[in-house]
C-alpha cells in the first residue's frame, strides 16, 4: 500500500487488522469513506465519550498519535493557523475555520506539502455525535472541484484522501478504544 496523508503502510496493515479484529468480535464498523461528486466522507463508531474523541480531533498532543507525526496550531480558533507534517511526507499547513466545542471542528489544509495554503488546499470538517455507549465521528473533505491541474489530478487527489481517511479514521478509533480497555 502507498503511502496516503502521510501514513505508512505499517500503520495502514495495523489499521486494516485491527479493524478485522472488531468485526470478527461482532463489533459494527463503519463502511470505507466514500466518494461523492467532489466531496470526501467517512463516518465511524468509535467507542469512547464525545469529550475523548472531541480532545482527539482537537489538541495537538493527541493528534500526533494518530494524525500526523506533528501537529501545531497557534490557537483553537477561526482563522489560527498551523501545520501537520509528517516525517516523511512533508508538512501540510492548516488554518482552523470552525470550532464548535463537543460537536464539530474544520480546517483548510495543503494537499501537498507546502509553505503556506493555496490553490491546492481543501476543507476538512469533523462533527461528532453521541451514538449508544460512543460517538459518531464524521469527516467530511470537500473542495477538489476546484483544485487546479484539471479532471485526473482532481480525482487521483480524491482517491488518495479517501484512502487516507479510511487509514486515519481507523487510527483514531484504535487510539481511543485501546486507551479505554
Amino acid at each position: 500500500m502507498r503511502r496516503v496523508c502521510g501514513t505508512s503502510s505499517r500503520a495502514a496493515r495495523r489499521a486494516m487488522s485491527r479493524r478485522a479484529q472488531l468485526e470478527r468480535e461482532g463489533n459494527t464498523l463503519s463502511d470505507h469513506a466514500r466518494i461523492k461528486g467532489h466531496t470526501v466522507t467517512r463516518t465511524v463508531h468509535i467507542e469512547a465519550s464525545r469529550a475523548r474523541v472531541w480532545k482527539a480531533l482537537t489538541d495537538p498532543e493527541v493528534m500526533v498519535q494518530w494524525f500526523g507525526d506533528g501537529v501545531v496550531f497557534a490557537a483553537l480558533e477561526p482563522g489560527a493557523t498551523g501545520s501537520i507534517d509528517w516525517d516523511d511526507y512533508g508538512s501540510f499547513p492548516i488554518e482552523i475555520t470552525e470550532v464548535v466545542p463537543d460537536d464539530s471542528f474544520g480546517f483548510r489544509w495543503s494537499g501537498i506539502p507546502a509553505e503556506k495554503l493555496d490553490e491546492y488546499s481543501t476543507h476538512v470538517r469533523f462533527t461528532i455525535a453521541d451514538a449508544g455507549t460512543g460517538t459518531d465521528v464524521t469527516v467530511i473533505e470537500s473542495g477538489f472541484d476546484t483544485l487546479p491541474g484539471g479532471t485526473r489530478y482532481r480525482r487521483e487527489r480524491l482517491e488518495q484522501n479517501r484512502e487516507g481517511w479510511d487509514v486515519e479514521l481507523a487510527e483514531l478509533a484504535i487510539l481511543l478504544e485501546d486507551v479505554a480497555q
